[in-house]
């Protein structure tokens, strides 16, 4: 399969192209980027505070946690495919902005929680309030780089989930540290201090982002004449770009397509692991104790819990620019979900801290690696309100595993007795993804169709 093509190497640039991608990567990229990274730290954030203070003070067993972290997502699904609708109506500045500050107002009120239920509230509320934000970021930057630069731009913009954990975890550490500010134990000064970037940077996203290349002040006349007519171009072969495509035609020709359904259950695969690696991490780590004798401080927890997600970035970065380089293909994706599948469960059985933690990261990097070149797939052949549906669908039946990720990892622990059965079951998710992708690749029309049908792999 490793002559299987997502798309062809890429011929050289022009100039002009070169300036705009340039300014749109440096403009745009890294400011859509932080607002992942706040976006990403405050839905994470209770796997901090769990084995930190929250846990005991809310009596919380693993399944309790499990649920709350799951929970999550089903206001999140629920509202994923009606929020990016919305976002492809009234802009991507308007409704990133709205989706921004009403999150970080529920994250806020987390320093407050005194009961599990009213923690399963929040966290159903901060789903609802997030619902759209990750398609609605994709959807976002495919509409200002043409297909042959989405990979890189998309990865850059990726890079903010493992720096998440990498900058967010010795961040929360040191914020749980500070016990007693303003009363508070130190969980909830963590929650306090990591809801309020949101809201900011919600008001300043209202004023920062522009919806589309021609408005943009800071592209020259010619690199506006460059970005629209490739990005024309390429729309005129893709399912969605008449003008007809709106509302629930869109919905239709989304939820049509066998291909959307395929890539949503490899998505499903891919955060399954990530979030069963999220939520459970630091609760692995704090088991070092029990397991091996070990004994570490809260910021010690958090500095090991960053660990995987440093080469994590790194092994992101190259991947994606090898497949930016010489075209996607088949083993960009498929490759890394097999990595990961082997290697999660395989952690379990290291006889040290030291090697479960190196195991740990080889499945980051093989989840992060695969992700932003994922990403570039849908838009190879959605356009317009399509795009803003079928990318959300992904998104919204990949996320379901969220919840199971959550709820399936904490009731096999409290079932079993260890965390063994469970990352069994994350790995057995992520061998999935490999062969549905490979199925993918191998797919063929039965006949002549039209150029938005042609199959995604050649």
């Amino acid at each position: 399969m490793g002559a299987t093509a997502l798309s062809s190497a890429p011929s050289a640039p022009s100039a002009v192209e070169k300036t705009a991608i340039r300014k749109v990567s440096l403009r745009l990229v890294p400011f859509v980027a932080l607002m992942f990274f706040v976006n990403y730290l405050d839905r994470t954030a209770v796997s901090f505070a769990e084995p930190n203070g929250m846990g005991r003070d809310l009596a919380l067993t693993a399944a309790q946690f499990g649920f709350a972290s799951g929970v999550f997502f089903i206001g999140y699904i629920a509202l994923e495919v009606p929020s990016n609708m919305a976002l492809h109506r009234f802009g991507a500045r308007r409704w990133l902005s709205r989706i921004m500050v009403t999150w970080g107002i529920v994250s806020l009120l987390f320093t407050w929680v005194q009961s599990t239920e009213q923690l399963y509230a929040l966290r159903f509320l901060l789903g609802v309030a997030e619902a759209g934000f990750f398609p609605g970021a994709i959807l976002f930057l495919s509409q200002w780089v043409p297909t042959r630069h989405r990979t890189r731009v998309l990865a850059l913009f990726y890079l903010a989930q493992p720096l998440t954990t990498v900058v967010g975890a010795p961040l929360a550490g040191w914020l749980i540290g500070q016990h007693g500010l303003f009363g508070l134990e130190g969980w909830r000064v963590m929650f306090l201090f990591v809801s309020i970037p949101a809201i900011l940077l919600g008001v300043v996203a209202w004023f920062y982002l522009i919806d589309r290349p021609s408005d943009a002040r800071w592209l020259t006349a010619d690199e506006k004449e460059w970005l629209t007519g490739a990005l024309a171009a390429e729309n005129a072969t893709k399912t969605g770009h008449s003008e007809r495509s709106h509302g629930r035609e869109a919905l239709k020709e989304a939820f049509r397509s066998g291909r959307v359904w395929v890539l949503a259950m490899v998505y499903f695969g891919f955060v399954y692991g990530l979030y069963a690696l999220a939520f459970f991490l630091p609760t692995i780590i704090e088991g070092f104790q029990q397991g091996f004798g070990t004994s570490f401080s809260v910021m010690q927890e958090a500095l090991i819990t960053a660990i995987p997600y440093v080469p994590a970035a790194v092994v992101l970065f190259f991947w994606s620019r090898n497949a930016t380089r010489h075209g996607t293909r088949t083993w960009h994706v498929a490759g890394p979900a097999v990595i990961g599948g082997i290697s999660i469960p395989l952690a379990l059985f290291m006889n040290s801290p030291a090697a479960t933690i190196a195991v740990i990261t080889v499945t980051a990097c093989a989840i992060f690696a695969a992700l932003p070149v994922f990403w570039s797939i849908p838009s190879r052949f959605l356009a317009g309100a399509a795009a803003a549906a079928g990318i959300a669908l992904i998104n919204t039946v990949g996320n379901i595993a969220g919840f199971a990720a959550g709820y399936i990892t904490g009731w096999l622990r409290d079932f079993s007795g260890s965390y063994t059965l469970s990352m069994f079951v994350v790995g057995g998710f992520m061998i999935l993804s490999a062969v549905l992708m490979i199925a993918l690749a191998r797919r063929r029309p039965a006949g002549p169709t039209d150029p938005a049908e042609q199959p995604l792999l050649t």
